[in-house]
């Protein structure tokens, strides 16, 4: 029969709600610090560092050695293999520095995008040879969840039904494995701010994307209880001429997620895509704000709208890792806010708040 299928175990599903669910605790979210080597080197780079493994390791000690009180709105971190294994100079591991914290440590599993045959240079997802194997070693090195990045570009003629399926297709496989490692999935499927559509375009084919993901998630047999989505805001494309309000993107956002997103899903975790720190954090208030029926937490999985004022401050220099420190603590607690609907535009001003942090064709 195809309607024949397995529950995952109680006790699975336990541990996996109560995973997603800790994630999503209110006034909470997500620090990506999952940074590729190679994209870490660019963001050295702009404060004149070269990119060593030691450069590096500092400056996520930098983050990870910030203040206890930082638990009180970063609930989880997705690292980078490279992180996952460093250490502090005291030797305590990274690890186990954010267990102190309270913070859930989680990791990147994706190897990257690669281009898709046939297409108008779009593309898909690779990693799922070996990531049961890689996911089970994560799991048993303190990891309980992991994030996997899909891209799809509006244009003329995209995103195509192919790039749609077949990347819906491959986050349901990547979830499915993930939870048969008691590993949270974060299902990111992003639309690329790249481009001069309006608001409207880009919450039509947010809609049509996410429910494809859905549908894949549920032909997979996915428990959506114990996952988290990540997806892009519903924005005006990076180009067009005509700027949103944050409460026109509240209301796109909210209304798309609410057509397409199952009520039994904890948490809706934004990326940043490129938006200012401010931005990032304005617009997420907004969409707290939005009344309407919001079944799920709504709340933030930053990586550029948490750091860029953090790398400005600390600027590679040790007399500056406490200013460094007390930057992340700023647009931690402003993101918290806003994840509450509770933040005051400008009120918490960063050493990179209103830069613009977007880059084309973005890729980790």
């Amino acid at each position: 029969m195809t309607t024949y299928f397995n529950y995952p175990p109680p006790a699975l599903q336990d541990e996996l709600r109560k995973i997603a669910n800790a994630i999503v605790s209110p006034g909470k979210g997500i620090l990506a610090a999952d940074e590729s080597v190679n994209t870490m080197g660019k963001r050295l780079s702009d404060i004149g560092l070269e990119n060593t493994d030691e450069n590096r390791r500092k400056y996520r000690q930098l983050l990870f050695t910030t203040d206890k009180a930082v638990g009180e709105y970063i609930s989880g971190v997705i690292l980078f293999h490279e992180t996952l294994y460093q250490k502090a100079d005291d030797g305590t591991p990274f690890v186990e520095l954010l267990k102190q914290r309270g913070i859930i440590p989680g990791i990147k599993v994706d190897t990257g995008v690669v281009p898709l045959f046939g297409s108008e240079d779009e593309c898909t997802t690779q990693g799922l040879d070996d990531l049961g194997k890689r996911c089970a070693q994560y799991k048993k090195d303190g990891c309980h969840f992991a994030k996997w990045r899909c891209v799809l570009k509006i244009g003329k003629n995209t995103p195509s039904y192919q790039a749609i399926l077949e990347n819906a297709n491959v986050l349901a496989r990547y979830a499915s494995i993930c939870q048969a490692n008691r590993i949270v999935p974060i299902v990111e499927p992003e639309i690329l701010p790249d481009g001069d559509h309006d608001i409207e375009r880009c919450q039509k084919v947010t809609e049509t994307v996410l429910a494809a993901v859905y549908k894949a998630l549920n032909d997979h047999h996915v428990y959506l209880e114990g996952t988290l989505l990540k997806p892009n805001m519903v924005t005006q494309g990076q180009s067009c001429a005509v700027k949103c309000s944050p409460q026109e993107i509240g209301a796109g956002t909210v209304t798309a997620l609410s057509r397409t997103v199952p009520a039994a899903v904890p948490g809706v975790v934004f990326l940043s895509g490129g938006q200012s720190e401010e931005e990032a954090s304005v617009n997420l208030d907004a969409i707290n704000k939005f009344e309407g029926k919001k079944p799920w937490a709504l709340t933030f999985s930053y990586g550029r709208a948490l750091q860029a004022s953090v790398l400005r401050a600390w600027a590679g220099k040790d007399e500056n890792i406490a200013a460094g420190q007390s930057e992340l603590m700023k647009r931690a607690k402003a993101n918290g806010e806003a994840s509450l609907g509770k933040y005051a535009a400008g009120s918490i001003a960063g050493a990179a708040g209103d830069k613009g942090l977007f880059i084309k064709d973005h890729a980790y």
